[in-house]
Formats: C-alpha cells, sequence, structure tokens
C-alpha cells in the first residue's frame, strides 16, 4: 500500500515488522535518533500518558481494554496533541495486538475494506488481533465509514478512530452506537511543562545535553497551547538553535528565536489572564474593535484556550448587548460552536470576526439589570403564590380548586394579548426589563411599553396594535 498501512496477513513470510511483536503503521520503528522528539518521547504505557487523568482512573474503560484486555472499540475526541494517537499505540503495544493505521486524507473504501479484510484472515489463521487506528475521522465520508461496521460489528478489528470535531456531527451514528466515545481535554500548562521537562532528561529525549531556563521553558509552554506535540516540536527547535550556537543551554533568546515567536508576558494562571481577560471584555463593552482585537491576538498567541474567549463572547452577548442587537447571541454562539468544530489555528478567524461584530454593535445591559432585579425580589422573599387561574388545570380535581377557571386564552384577545395577571401579587406591578432606546431595542422598547399597559389593563392601545404598524 505504498506506507499508507503496513499489515501481514497471517502468513509466514510477512514482513518482520509486522509479525507478532511487532507493528505496523507510522507508530512502529520510529524511536531512532533521527525521529522527531515528539515520536520518540511518545509515551509507551497507560502511567507515561500525561493528563487525561479522567481516562486512567482503575476500572476506567480505557484501562480495561489496555489491562484487562477486553476488546472494545474507541473513538478519542480532543483537541491536537492531547495523546490520541498515543492512546492507540499503547493499545496496540500493551495488549501485544497487530497495529494498522490508514489515513482519512489518503485512504478509500477499498484501502479500508482490504484492511479489515487482512485483520479478519489475521485473527482465523494466527489468533492475533488488530487495532485499526483511522485517523482524523472526520474526514471520511459516510461510505468510507460504513466500510468499517463489518469489522466493528464483527470483532475482527477493534477501531481506535480519533477526530478532533464533535463525533455526533462527524460520524455515523452506527459507528458511534458500536464504538465507546472517550473526550480528552487539553493538556494544562503543567502537563506540558512535565512532558518538556521529562524530554530533556529522558535518554530517548535531549539526554540531559542541554539545559533549559526557567523563562525559555514558560515561553515553550505558553506556545505549546496545551498541545504536548506542538511544545516538544519547539522544544526541539529551540535545543537544535542553542546546539548551533556551541551553547548547552536554552534561553528565552534562543526560544524566540528558533520558534520565531516573541514571548508574550502571558501567565493563565496569574495576573496577566485575568488582566488581559478584562480588558478584552472592557474594550468589545467600550465598542473598541481594535482594541478588542489586541487583547484577542495576545490571547491567541500565548495559547489561551479559545473555548475560554468563545465562552466569554456568550456570555458579553447577553450581558452587554442583549435586544438591543438580537443577532449578538447567534453570532457568539456560532464562533464557539466553530472553535469546537474546527480548532485553532483556523478558528482564529471565527472569534476575530465575533470579537468586530460585537465591538461594532449597539450595546445595552436591560437584560443584565433585569434579571438581576428579579434575582434580588427572589432572594429578599417576594415569591408569592401563582395566580390561580394560571395553575396548572389538567389533573382531576383541579377545576374544583378554581384552577384555571378564570384564565383568558391569550391567542383568543385582540393582537394576542390577554388582559390578566400574570405575576403573584407581591410583585404584580415589578418592572423588571426596562430596555434601552440603543439599536433595535429603541423598536423592542416602544412594543413592550405598548404590550405592558395592555395586559395590566391601563389604557387603550392606539389604532394600529401594540407594534404601532397595524399588526400584532
Amino acid at each position: 500500500m505504498d506506507g499508507l498501512f503496513e499489515y501481514d496477513d497471517g502468513r509466514d513470510d510477512a514482513p518482520a515488522s509486522s509479525r507478532p511483536g511487532g507493528s505496523g503503521g507510522t507508530l512502529a520503528g520510529n524511536t531512532h535518533s533521527s525521529a522527531p522528539l515528539a515520536v520518540r518521547m511518545r509515551p509507551r504505557t497507560l502511567d507515561e500518558l500525561v493528563g487525561q487523568g479522567q481516562l486512567l482512573a482503575p476500572g476506567s474503560p480505557l484501562r480495561l481494554l489496555v489491562e484487562a484486555d477486553q476488546p472494545t472499540s474507541l473513538i478519542l475526541w480532543g483537541p491536537p496533541g492531547t495523546g490520541k494517537t498515543t492512546i492507540a499505540g499503547i493499545v496496540s503495544r500493551q495488549t501485544d495486538r497487530h497495529f494498522v493505521e490508514v489515513s482519512a486524507v489518503a485512504a478509500g473504501v477499498k484501502e479500508v475494506r482490504e484492511a479489515i479484510v487482512a485483520a479478519r484472515n489475521r485473527l482465523v489463521r494466527t489468533g492475533r488481533e488488530t487495532v485499526l487506528f483511522v485517523d482524523e475521522v472526520h474526514r471520511f465520508s459516510k461510505a468510507q465509514q460504513d466500510a468499517l461496521l463489518p469489522g466493528v460489528e464483527n470483532r475482527w478489528v477493534t477501531l481506535i478512530a480519533a477526530t478532533t470535531e464533535n463525533p455526533f456531527f462527524s460520524v455515523i451514528s452506527p459507528l458511534l452506537s458500536r464504538s465507546l466515545m472517550l473526550t480528552l481535554q487539553s493538556l494544562t500548562d503543567d502537563d506540558v511543562r512535565a512532558v518538556l521537562h521529562q524530554a530533556i532528561g529522558d535518554e530517548r529525549g535531549l539526554a540531559g545535553e542541554v539545559e533549559v531556563e526557567d523563562e525559555a521553558l514558560d515561553h515553550l509552554v505558553r506556545l505549546a497551547g496545551g498541545d504536548a506535540r506542538r511544545g516538544l516540536t519547539y522544544l526541539e527547535a529551540a535545543a537544535g538553535a542553542a546546539r548551533a550556537t556551541g551553547s548547552a543551554t536554552v534561553d528565552v533568546e534562543t526560544a524566540e528565536r528558533a520558534v520565531d515567536r516573541a514571548a508574550v508576558r502571558y501567565d493563565r494562571q496569574g495576573d496577566q489572564h485575568y488582566d488581559v481577560t478584562s480588558a478584552f471584555i472592557k474594550s468589545i463593552r467600550g465598542s473598541d474593535a481594535d482594541a478588542a482585537l489586541h487583547y484577542l491576538a495576545r490571547m491567541v498567541v500565548a495559547g489561551e484556550d479559545p473555548r475560554f474567549i468563545a465562552r466569554r463572547l456568550v456570555i458579553l452577548a447577553s450581558e452587554d448587548i442583549g435586544l438591543a442587537d438580537p443577532t449578538a447571541l447567534t453570532t457568539a454562539v456560532a464562533a464557539a460552536q466553530a472553535v469546537q468544530l474546527i480548532g485553532m489555528p483556523e478558528a482564529k478567524l471565527n472569534l476575530a470576526q465575533a470579537v468586530i461584530a460585537l465591538a461594532v454593535a449597539p450595546k445595552s445591559n436591560a437584560v443584565t439589570r433585569a434579571i438581576g432585579a428579579a434575582e434580588t425580589d427572589v432572594a429578599a422573599g417576594k415569591v408569592g403564590q401563582v395566580p390561580a387561574h394560571l395553575r396548572d388545570a389538567h389533573y382531576s380535581g383541579a377545576t374544583k380548586l378554581g384552577h384555571g377557571a378564570a384564565y383568558r386564552y391569550a391567542h383568543d384577545a385582540p393582537f394576542a394579548i390577554a388582559t390578566q395577571q400574570y405575576a403573584p401579587d407581591v410583585v404584580a406591578e415589578a418592572t423588571y426589563y426596562e430596555p434601552t432606546t440603543h439599536g433595535a431595542e429603541a423598536a423592542v422598547k416602544e412594543r413592550w411599553e405598548r404590550v405592558r399597559r395592555l395586559v395590566r389593563g391601563g389604557p387603550a392601545v392606539p389604532e394600529g396594535g401594540p407594534t404601532g404598524t397595524g399588526g400584532g
């Protein structure tokens, strides 16, 4: 298959690399000194895996698959560099299964079927099971994913499919139902730092031949952004740059030069995290799109979790814009979904678009003030009884209690607005939502004032209805 995948067919003349005790695919035979540092330092056992504590607890499905040899097909969902490929290799190595890797970028239906047939033949002839690793499974078409089903259903293969995209959108339902989905989290800065420390001293890595200053290590950790593979790649480049100058020490200048990225003073667990985040939100609230983009760039370059940024935008859309621009929340949520589906670095474009849109949008904190005022009343004990005509009248005996007796069905009233009391007596006259005249909320304000008067039995609505335009 010209390197697409390497597998034996159960015959005695199969290549040595694919006989029992060896595995095919790109994870095999890559521990030589010229292999990339990220490959050489790939964990060999679950105990060497950094992070993902939620997957490594005793009795967890992953532990049972590896240590109890219980065959289970897995779908591994998580950001790049969190250990998806590594887990596949560990499963193969620690269970002595044959390893076959299929690239979703290069393989077609024909290649997938041939890999499964070979696995079935190997199982029948030698009794040896096969791990079929499919990287970037979200790139497979429906037909290609369908081709995996016989192998998974009959357990001719233990499928391990890796994806950076939400499997519920990118993987067909039959494959999802026959597999166990494990969600991998982005590594913390401490996780990445531990990986780099190990690589500096380990014989498989730099073997202690270079020393990395703390500030330089912090810079590499920031640039890694929770991606261990990226961090190791940067470390290898920095070590190479130091050796090229005859130095055995990597300082921050060497690290910057090696990866061509300036050190951004940004501690995701310290004051800079909170200061930059605060300035970011306040710049959008203050309608300064340029300043907001500056702080966005600082967070992106420093490796801030893009999901954190997206969550802040979703909150801001309601907190500071609300109905002044009803599309703001839709824009923010769309950006958050794009971050989840696409990932970095491309998703920074979606974040930037959302930041600009929210910054230039008209502002209103009426939604924030409204829910705050309502919560204040509730916290003060102003709860009261639900008016009898609004209570549930669907159960036996409710009518005798007067529940629902005087309820007016809104759609039977003019403009579909019925005059009646909705709130409990204690807050019957409360006015929580007070719209501004900013942006689209100006029209909302006009309508809401008309509707509120009508609902509460105030003066008649002027001709044209609550909207003032001839409709309800």
